[in-house]
């Protein structure tokens, strides 16, 4: 006779709208977010950190979703103005009420648009061309049919990119990036490929930087940098290993992730290595 097992009870799927509250940078951002669809994590803060504007700059959060990574630019800095471009209009209406929980809303604006739209409607959503100074972006990560979709919608779309997707962002931000404007991305590093070749004629003087999740691992993600109109070639960085043996952060990754510290990519370029040299 076989005993009997006890099962836990499955927890009850979100309805659809229900939301979280979650705390970045060690509760200094207090951020709803869908418990049910993408929602921001990590990424989204190595990827702030690792972008440098100064103050009276203007910086364009390309697929901003709730606006983590630029809420914890405007925690970092003072003085810039930060504008999030949002695809679904949902995500787009937590961002602004992101902004306006932890105090940004005079430095915030989102604006709900499809980077894929014409040049017309993207100026009359207020967008404008060659006026950024720093543009960071975190694109979906897979192409399309390469993984099995999620059956959430909105997840779907986060992670997921149509084909030819990767080449219409690129065109987006290179569009919309002004003289010299950094562009600062974060990717899988199987995708460091296809990025190079997109960058290749837009942006020059490329960083690229591993991050590890422990020492004497493969990479998992990848922040790119990159110089609108640079001719300068590429530089592969150290690195980050983000935890300890034991799962606990590195102290760096702790810094940034719980403390706000920047990630400086441009600093560190000289202990680089050339590709090619």
């Amino acid at each position: 006779m076989s005993l009997p097992t006890t099962r836990k009870p499955r927890r009850p799927e979100p309805h659809p709208g229900a939301t979280s509250t979650d705390d970045f940078l060690g509760g200094r951002l207090s951020i709803v977010q869908p418990r049910k669809g993408h929602r921001a994590g990590s990424d989204a803060v190595f990827l702030a950190a690792a972008t440098p504007p100064r103050a009276g700059e203007r910086v364009l959060d390309v697929g901003a979703g709730v606006g983590v990574a630029g809420l914890c630019l405007l925690a970092r800095v003072p003085g810039i103005e930060l504008i999030a471009v949002e695809i679904d209009p949902a995500l787009a209406t937590l961002a602004a009420a992101n902004a306006k929980r932890n105090g940004f809303a005079q430095r915030f604006e989102i604006v709900a648009a499809n980077l894929k739209s014409p040049g017309k409607a993207l100026r009359a959503a207020g967008l404008v061309p060659g006026s950024y100074h720093h543009l960071i972006a975190n694109p979906p990560f897979y192409d399309e049919g390469t993984v099995r979709e999620a059956p959430d919608a909105a997840r779907a779309a986060a992670h997921v990119m149509d084909p030819g997707g990767l080449a219409a962002w690129m065109r987006f931000l290179a569009s919309m990036a002004a003289p010299n404007a950094l562009l600062t991305l974060i990717h899988r590093p199987d995708s460091l490929g296809e990025l190079l070749a997109l960058l290749d004629g837009r942006f020059g003087d490329v960083a690229v930087f591993p991050l590890f999740p422990k020492k004497d691992e493969a990479a998992t993600r990848i922040i790119i940098q990159a110089k609108k109109g640079s001719r300068v070639g590429i530089s592969l960085l150290p690195g980050l290993v983000l935890h300890e043996d034991d799962g606990r952060y590195t102290a760096q990754a702790e810094a940034i992730l719980r403390h706000g510290e920047a990630l400086g990519l441009r600093p560190a370029k000289e202990k680089g290595r050339r590709l090619g040299g």
